[in-house]
């Protein structure tokens, strides 16, 4: 079942500008995939989907360069992130609406070994840290990305 949904969002986003999950969410349910969208965030993460400048704003797209460089992540960065803060072992990134999917889905492909895991919602992306120094280690280098994008 996991694999056809799989197929059926890469086929939609092909064929179609989604800019949201709640977009995406409502073709998966116009084909019979009675899914959340709990789920749907965790099929954009595993597909490894990022968001491109469409013709009237950003949508979701297949990243066709799976090493995920570091330039990606630079433009990303650049274009997505407003702010970096930290609490405990956990990295708050502010993003602007509809990008913290994206910033995530970077994080998670450059598979920084501090990285416990992300978590992303529209505008907001939360990194969980092994410690509280390993955070602050981490917001400093990714305001260095950001500075460099």
């Amino acid at each position: 079942m996991k694999k056809k949904r799989h197929e059926l969002i890469l086929s939609l986003i092909k064929e179609n500008d989604i800019a949201t999950q709640e977009e995406l969410l409502e073709k998966l349910l116009k084909n019979g995939f009675s899914v959340t969208q709990a789920t749907v965030s965790r099929d954009i993460n595993e597909l490894h989907l990022i968001k491109v400048q469409g013709k009237f704003g950003q949508k979701y797209a297949i990243n066709e360069d799976n090493s995920h460089n570091l330039n990606k992540f630079h433009t990303i960065f650049a274009q997505s992130v407003i702010g970096i803060d930290v609490g405990g072992n956990i990295c708050c990134v502010k993003c602007f609406a509809g990008t913290a999917n994206a910033a995530a889905a970077t994080i998670d492909a450059l598979k920084f070994s501090e990285v416990v895991g992300t978590l992303a919602g529209d505008d907001t992306l939360f990194v969980l840290l092994k410690t509280e120094q390993s955070a602050n280690e981490f917001k400093e280098k990714l305001l260095t990305f950001l500075h460099e994008g």
